[in-house]
């Protein structure tokens, strides 16, 4: 009486030799005896797609992937079959899958280096059919792109996985039920338009203070009381630089002294008061093919806001999937605790007006509250906190 052996062995020369009905009669008698490796369910698998039995074939990678659900080729195999069927979406998800879990391309032969290469289009292709789709559709419910709500054309690009979900990461303080916004509207800063009319006066005094070698230290320096970081080498590095007038809720009283317009400038903005810790008002200096990596901020009771000095172009940056370009005498606001990085690609320094501003959301008792906290945290330690904006 043949064994489940004899039957794999049987099954597996019969697909071998081009008998797949044969192969699939000894594959299914090996696999109702209980031999059912992966060897045997992928050949059984493939005598039923040479017979044009779909549903014979996914039963069999069903249980393959079952039992070895990172089984590459069965992956791929199991899109091909849902693809043959029409299902694209499914098939997507498992060619997706399969390129998720294949090892980095110079480790495999050529062969499933196409068949990766093969599925990466047909996903490519599948996601575009899928978003113009879409896109039609609501065309017909009056969706025009740039027009419509910018937040619900985001959460468009975050189903079709233009775009991936950022969310406030604060590495110090949360507050919740605040919204988790990347870039702020200019219509929550009316006192934009008096900044920004200051511009030139403030750039005279920039470049006045950039005559002065050693004006600026590095951003990130190192404490010799605490651990020392990687900081993506950034640590002490004078490539990104600042030139504090006010630091850690503090003026810097020679620095502010040399800025007065500057300082007059900010006289209605509404800077966020801590004691010990904020606002901190600086010129913030890039140099050339300097590139900051990705990072959070401190808490999120604040926003960040920039306003341009010297920009000579190619100079980016980025909060959560936003990318912007510094412009001249262009200000914004953005949500620090939302992963953000910035580079400068061109061949000359650029500088900012860095500062911190409560966010808008925020009661004037909520203010006080988050001020009446942290203060309450530095008495309990006598000690001034370890803080950087």
């Amino acid at each position: 009486m043949a064994t489940a052996d004899d039957d794999a062995r049987a099954g597996l020369g019969a697909l071998r030799s081009g008998d797949a009905a044969a192969a699939r009669d000894f594959l299914v008698r090996a696999v109702e005896a209980g031999r059912a490796d992966a060897q045997v369910l992928f050949g059984l698998a493939q005598a039923c797609r040479r017979l044009a039995d779909a549903r014979g074939a996914g039963l069999a990678l069903d249980r393959l992937l079952r039992a070895e659900p990172q089984n590459l080729t069965a992956l791929i195999q199991r899109g091909d079959l849902y693809a043959d069927a029409g299902d694209t979406r499914a098939a997507a998800s498992f060619y997706q899958a399969a390129l998720r879990v294949a090892p980095p391309r110079p480790q495999l032969a050529a062969a499933m280096v196409q068949e990766l290469d093969r599925i990466d289009a047909a996903c490519a292709r599948l996601a575009s059919d899928y978003a113009g789709f879409l896109t039609r559709q609501l065309a017909q419910r009056g969706f025009e792109p740039g027009r419509s709500s910018a937040r619900f054309a985001e959460s468009l690009d975050i189903i079709l996985g233009r775009r991936q979900v950022y969310m406030q990461q604060p590495r110090y303080y949360y507050f919740p039920g605040l919204p988790q916004l990347q870039f702020y509207d200019r219509s929550h800063f009316p006192w934009f338009a008096a900044l920004e009319a200051a511009t030139d006066a403030i750039r005279d005094e920039l470049l006045a203070v950039m005559q002065e070698p050693g004006a600026f230290a590095p951003y990130v320096q190192g404490n010799p009381n605490r651990p020392r970081k990687d900081e993506a080498g950034m640590m002490d590095n004078p490539d990104w630089s600042a030139f504090y007038l006010w630091k850690n809720g503090e003026p810097v009283a020679e620095n502010a002294a040399r800025c007065p317009r500057t300082l007059e400038a900010l006289r209605d903005v509404p800077l966020a008061r801590v004691p010990n810790r904020s606002p901190s008002i600086l010129f913030s200096l890039l140099r050339p093919g300097t590139r900051i990596p990705p990072h959070h901020g401190l808490v999120n009771t604040r926003l960040i806001c920039h306003l341009p000095l010297i920009v000579p172009g190619r100079c980016r940056f980025r909060v959560g999937n936003e990318v912007r370009e510094w412009e001249q005498g262009r200000a914004w606001a953005f949500d620090d605790t939302i992963e953000h990085e910035a580079a400068n690609d061109s061949s000359e320094t650029r500088v900012i007006l860095l500062f911190d501003i409560w966010r808008p959301e925020l009661t004037a008792e909520e203010q006080g509250l988050v001020s009446g906290l942290f203060e309450s945290i530095d008495a309990h330690t006598g000690q001034k906190p370890q803080w950087e904006i």
